[in-house]
């Protein structure tokens, strides 16, 4: 029986050719699948504005900045023991000593700690008393018309001075308790007269009164 036997010797080039494009596809098709494996696609390094990344995480996290420190309105939390009286001083305060006929006066006040250690004391307006006198007479006090008073506990912390939130109006009139409407009310003298200014908060007295010349 006779067999077919393939030619032995050089192949031609189109062979060669065909090995070599087959050879090159294997090795691409390999480096294609190694830059799969290094490079990971689809997967976040992590973005600014992805609301997950750490960065955001950071802000969500940040203490707020604390608000500055003035005698309330209402109640707040309080840490601290009770005042000593001793430890606390008041002062009386006046936007200004000299006012033009047509300037009404604003009346303030302010607490400070003078102890070693924060303490509560009630200095809602219900506990403060601001008075206008002349010599000795007396011709003005907040409280004889006073609507809905509030308690306050505030924490004083030592050294610090805590001002009022709002000061009060001095409309030049007495008071009394039974002229609350203000056309009962007369203006008291001016023309260069001296008032003075007492305040107390919470039964402590300031020590000194802030003077008010009315032209």
């Amino acid at each position: 029986m006779s067999t077919i036997k393939q030619p032995v010797g050089r192949q031609s080039s189109k062979v060669y050719r065909r090995r070599r494009l087959v050879v090159g596809l294997g090795l691409l098709a390999v480096l294609v699948i190694l830059f799969l494996i290094i490079v990971q696609p689809g997967v976040s390094k992590g973005d600014a504005n992805d609301p997950k990344t750490p960065a955001n995480n950071a802000s969500e996290s940040a203490t707020p900045t604390d608000a500055a420190t003035t005698i309330p309105e209402v109640a707040t939390a309080v840490d601290g023991a009770a005042c000593d009286p001793s430890a606390v001083q008041v002062a009386a305060i006046t936007d200004a000593t000299s006012y033009a006929a047509d300037v009404l006066p604003e009346l303030s006040l302010s607490l400070t700690n003078i102890g070693t250690t924060s303490c509560v004391i009630n200095a809602g307006n219900a506990k403060q008393v601001f008075t206008v006198m002349s010599g000795q007479d007396v011709y003005w006090t907040s409280t004889d018309c006073q609507t809905n008073p509030i308690d306050a506990e505030v924490t004083l912390k030592p050294g610090v001075a805590m001002p009022l939130a709002t000061p009060i109006t001095w409309d030049r009139t007495r008071s009394a308790v039974d002229t609350c409407a203000a056309e009962a009310r007369t203006a008291v003298p001016a023309g260069g007269a001296s008032y003075y200014l007492h305040v107390s908060v919470d039964g402590i007295e300031a020590a000194d009164p802030a003077l008010m010349i009315l032209n």
